[in-house]
């Protein structure tokens, strides 16, 4: 029985390769340059078993999303970089989000609740909306990257109630997100609570740079898929 049903599944994973290679010769992607073939690999090695654990919405690794060539990632990220801070230029006028690139080459966009949330809650803000609109268009235009949505509170409050007011805030830009086009299968999201402060304080403080939802970006390199997947380290000051 186990055999039958890893054969089903190898036969599978050969036609889904098939389908995404149909569809990225008769797709004129401006993301066509990314090595399509890496897939095969990827997703034999996801019928294998080569799944990541831990956050809300972790897929198996490589199975939907494109890989790039190592040598043409900086380029990559770079034009990711330069367009989403084109699009979120009054944004980040107004101080409602800082757009950063981390030590690995990952896109970090740090969002401040504030703007996002009202008081206590994790549905998101008309404003806001907007935010996270255009934020998922840049996010569709790239889509050999992997997405980790990460919610952070204060101290104000216990830290059970923090944790799961910050899952809650990350389910709910990820599954905007989603809603507007998106793949579901990239987007990874996790709660931090109060954990990793931007500015520390004692207990019981609200610290309104310390409430905001981090989205960090990572590529897809061939080879090195399953990084993609990896949560982000410390997020905190």
């Amino acid at each position: 029985m186990k055999m039958k049903t890893k054969t089903a599944s190898l036969k599978a994973a050969v036609a889904g390769v098939a389908i995404i290679s149909l569809a990225a010769c008769a797709t004129d992607n401006p993301n066509r340059s990314r090595n399509i073939g890496t897939g095969v690999g990827a997703v034999a090695g996801a019928v294998l078993g080569n799944s990541v654990s831990g956050a809300r919405g972790a897929p198996w690794v490589g199975a939907a999303v494109g890989a790039i060539a190592g040598g043409a990632v900086g380029n990559y990220m770079d034009k990711q970089r330069a367009e989403m801070e084109q699009q979120l230029a009054k944004e980040a006028a107004r101080d409602e989000l800082h757009i950063s690139e981390m030590s690995d080459g990952s896109l970090r966009v740090g969002v401040a609740s504030d703007i996002s949330f009202e008081f206590n809650k994790a549905e998101l803000t008309p404003a806001a909306l907007q935010t996270y609109g255009k934020i998922a268009s840049v996010l569709q235009s790239y889509d050999s990257t992997v997405i980790h949505v990460v919610g952070h509170t204060d101290t104000s409050g216990s830290a059970e109630y923090n944790q799961s007011l910050s899952v809650q805030r990350a389910a709910a830009v990820g599954n905007y997100f989603a809603q507007m086009g998106v793949s579901a299968a990239r987007i990874r999201e996790e709660g931090r609570g109060e954990r990793e402060p931007l500015v520390r304080t004692g207990d019981n403080v609200k610290e309104a740079r310390n409430r905001r939802v981090d989205i960090v970006i990572k590529p897809v390199i061939e080879g090195r898929e399953s990084e993609a997947w990896t949560p982000p380290p410390y997020l905190g000051g």
